[in-house]
């Protein structure tokens, strides 16, 4: 399965929205299955963004896991990622320059983006 960051950012922005902190027993995400929920739930622990279980079983046909919450890096990519302009600012960039790109230079370049309208 390919990683999706539209649906890396629609998860922690959903996490976000959470009154209490904790992510509901089941995310829901219109569009995807529970499986690419479940897959990027774990890509979201293992890249720090969030704390979380594992809870693959012998039947899962990919890495399960449910999110917690979010860590402190999970918050920051939420507030660099929720502009709609941004975002898809963002994301015209690396379908333009580079195809694809990892995590962690997609958060460098919306909190780029954020520092140009920020002025800084």
């Amino acid at each position: 399965m390919k990683r999706d960051l539209d649906l890396i950012r629609k998860l922690v922005l959903a996490i976000e929205d959470s009154p209490t902190g904790y992510a509901s027993d089941s995310i829901d995400i219109p569009g995807y299955s529970p499986e690419q929920i479940a897959y990027h739930s774990y890509l979201l622990v293992d890249s720090d963004l969030a704390k979380g279980v594992d809870v693959t079983t012998i039947s899962s046909t990919s890495p399960e896991w449910r999110v917690l919450y979010l860590t402190s890096a999970g918050h920051d990519f939420a507030d660099a990622a929720r502009d709609e302009s941004r975002w898809r600012k963002a994301t015209e960039t690396v379908k333009d320059k580079a195809g694809s790109v990892t995590l962690d230079v997609m958060k460098q370049l919306l909190i780029s983006l954020l520092k140009n309208t920020l002025g800084l």
